[in-house]
């Protein structure tokens, strides 16, 4: 199993704040691992700092085994699907322009876009069931639909890795699975995925391997069967937590009320 990114002895932040601290990971090709943790434990952050968006204060980031900081940035740009969390709308633009932004990477200057590049946006948002939105200008849309159309610009850019920030957010349970369903294809086709996720059914259902994250350091990592476990996500989370085994074998999860500090 190939490894086309890691994170070795990591540390990143924000101006005097160090948010992440000393994690080291592998996120091999044809796996999808979910990020895991409270509210500013480094999710974000991580993903950031897995797309070069933030850099490295100290150890690496390794794209193929070579630095990340040493990776041309337009090498990068086609290596990585990023999404982010939040998206500001600066200006009008319709779904099937937006899309195509993600062609950027691939394209020249000035160039036309090619045949292969429409192709791939008309091939992203009928994936994420946003064909029908093509000509619809992003501020018209809902939430979830905007959404929809954010990972659509994403998967056109056709990347071998994908980093997801909160990707079923705003999604009503159809859309989820579909976005289950892709990220699963993307893995199963030799990419590695690796995406944040505050759904405990969407970790324990979509994903191969989990990253618990607690005050920017790794509480546990490993599959998904070894991590969402009763005391480590009674530990993270600080509720207590019910795990019981699926019919497939993926386990199932709730949690109960907070527990006293």
């Amino acid at each position: 199993m190939t490894t086309p990114l890691a994170a070795e002895g990591l540390a990143a932040g924000y101006g005097m704040r160090e948010v992440l601290t000393d994690v080291t990971r592998a996120f091999p090709a044809g796996r999808v691992t979910a990020l895991l943790g409270e509210n500013g434990a480094g999710k974000s952050t991580l993903l950031k700092a897995l797309a070069g968006i933030v850099p490295a204060r100290r150890g690496a980031v390794r794209l193929a085994g070579r630095p990340l900081s040493e990776i041309p940035r337009r090498e990068a740009a086609r290596a990585f699907g990023y999404l982010p969390q939040g998206f500001e709308l600066l200006f009008p633009i319709v779904a099937r322009d937006l899309v195509l932004l993600g062609r950027t990477p691939w394209r020249t200057a000035f160039g036309a876009p090619s045949a292969r590049d429409r192709a791939a946006v008309e091939a992203a948002l009928g994936e994420m069931d946003a064909g029908a939105l093509a000509e619809t200008d992003l501020g018209a849309m809902s939430g979830g639909e905007r959404q929809r159309v954010l990972l659509a610009r994403v998967l056109a850019s056709e990347p071998g890795i994908l980093l997801l920030d909160e990707p079923t957010a705003n999604l009503d349970p159809r859309h989820r699975f579909l976005v289950l369903d892709a990220m699963r294809r993307r893995a199963e086709a030799g990419g590695a995925v690796v995406f944040s996720t505050h759904e405990l059914d969407i970790a324990a259902s979509g994903a191969d391997d989990a990253m618990l994250l607690s005050g920017g350091r790794v509480l546990a990592a490993g599959p998904v069967a070894d991590t969402l476990t009763e005391p480590l996500l009674s530990a993270l989370f600080r509720v207590a937590a019910c795990v019981t085994p699926g019919a497939d074998g993926r386990p199932l999860v709730s949690l109960g009320p907070a527990r006293p500090s």
